[in-house]
């Protein structure tokens, strides 16, 4: 039954949701904001990128002293110097792999706040129709409270009922009333929580149909799933990098420098006014800490697998649980149909009722009202289903 509902809900549908074909949906300002954030992130990762290659030191100095007697003597010099690791015992490679992974993680943090603004845009139009569709039902009882109310009151004038039956109904016409305004002032808040995300008027936009995800695709391209991944991708790399920068480093100096010669230093001639100086280094840090970090990163990255295998159970309980709640919807649906054609009946035979006398047109109405209730029921129903879909769609690229 679960499956025959699920499919008829797919053939009911015309197709899945893009973010791209979405996104004019947000406002200039806030597409706007996800392009800064985009670029500040390639921006970011090309620099941690090449964050292992030290700068290039370039230097002037001019000095000057009053030590000799035969008056001033002012000296400069030129200098550009550089002190680069060239061997990191595999630092360097995992440095790069490192940004390369705080790049995507990034990146796809970006794309889900995209998605979030989009789907809750998206959300807010449904829940604006719903709120509309539950006022002119709501509208509707109304206009049967008020049949009631006139039925009563001549039940009453005729001695047939007690007047607390005339309160009771006047009371429920009264609270149906106050639900009608409460919903007014929901639609007015949706709309104004829309205008945060869009320049679009709520009033002119066509809702998508939505088309249900198959499995495959929800667990293979979810969102929340790729965030995991990549964050266990970038806990592995950091954890390399603690590893290695407690080993052995080979760093390459070369400096050139070109300056006047201080007579203080020795005799001119057997100096040079421009000369290279270049060796190398060999270093390895020797820390009490050192096995502390190196098995503190390492428990990070096991944290951050066992998280990603804990999503990964939770996508499939959350697909499930989607289903479920379509299903129920389905079935919702099919009662509220069920309802239409009962008072459809209802509401034919009250008419030749009424036509024979025996029923008034109030009655008439009242079926009237109660077979269009029963409509709006089933089109409430058809929008928490798409809210439903939404929120597989919020998921997944």
């Amino acid at each position: 039954m679960l499956l025959r509902n699920i499919l008829l809900l797919s053939t009911l549908s015309l197709g899945l949701l893009h973010a791209d074909e979405l996104l004019d949906l947000l406002s200039d300002n806030n597409k706007q904001i996800i392009e800064y954030q985009k670029k500040r992130n390639t921006l970011e990762s090309d620099k941690l990128k090449n964050s292992w290659i030290s700068p290039v030191t370039v230097s002037y100095n001019k000095s000057y002293t009053q030590q000799y007697k035969s008056g001033k003597v002012d000296t400069g010099s030129f200098s550009i110097g550089i002190d680069q690791p060239v061997f990191k015992s595999g630092g360097i490679f995992f440095a790069i792999k490192y940004s390369e992974a705080v790049r995507n993680l990034n990146g796809i943090s970006i794309d889900i706040a995209q998605k979030e603004m989009i789907v809750n845009a998206l959300s807010l139009l449904y829940n604006i129709k719903k709120l509309k569709l539950q006022k002119a039902k709501l509208a509707l009882l109304v206009k049967n409270d008020e049949i009631d109310i006139r039925q009563k009151r001549d039940s009453y004038t005729n001695g047939l009922i007690d007047s607390s039956f005339l309160d009771q109904a006047i009371l429920k016409k009264n609270s149906d009333e106050t639900q009608l305004l409460e919903l007014e002032l929901s639609i007015e808040k949706l709309k104004n929580s829309f205008a945060l995300l869009s320049d679009k008027n709520p009033e002119s936009l066509k809702l998508p149909k939505l088309k249900l995800i198959k499995a495959k695709r929800y667990k293979g391209k979810n969102l929340e799933l790729i965030k995991k991944r990549f964050e266990a991708r970038e806990k592995k790399y950091s954890s390399k990098m603690t590893w290695t920068q407690y080993l052995p480093t080979v760093s390459l100096q070369a400096r050139y420098t070109d300056g006047d010669l201080n007579p203080l230093f020795g005799n001119p001639a057997v100096m040079r006014e421009a000369y290279k100086t270049y060796g190398f280094t060999i270093s390895m840090p020797i820390s009490i800490n050192s096995l502390k970090d190196i098995e503190s990163s390492k428990v990070a990255y096991m944290e951050a697998q066992t998280r990603l295998f804990e999503k990964r159970k939770e996508i499939d309980n959350e697909y499930k649980l989607a289903l479920k709640n379509l299903s129920i919807l389905n079935r919702k649906i099919a009662l509220a149909k069920k309802d239409e054609r009962l008072y459809g009946r209802l509401y034919r035979t009250t008419r030749n009722l009424q036509k024979a006398g025996e029923k008034t047109k109030w009655d008439t109405q009242l079926m009237h009202n109660s077979l269009r209730i029963k409509k709006y029921d089933q089109r409430i129903f058809a929008i928490d289903r798409e809210l439903q879909l939404l929120t597989l769609y919020a998921k997944v690229i």
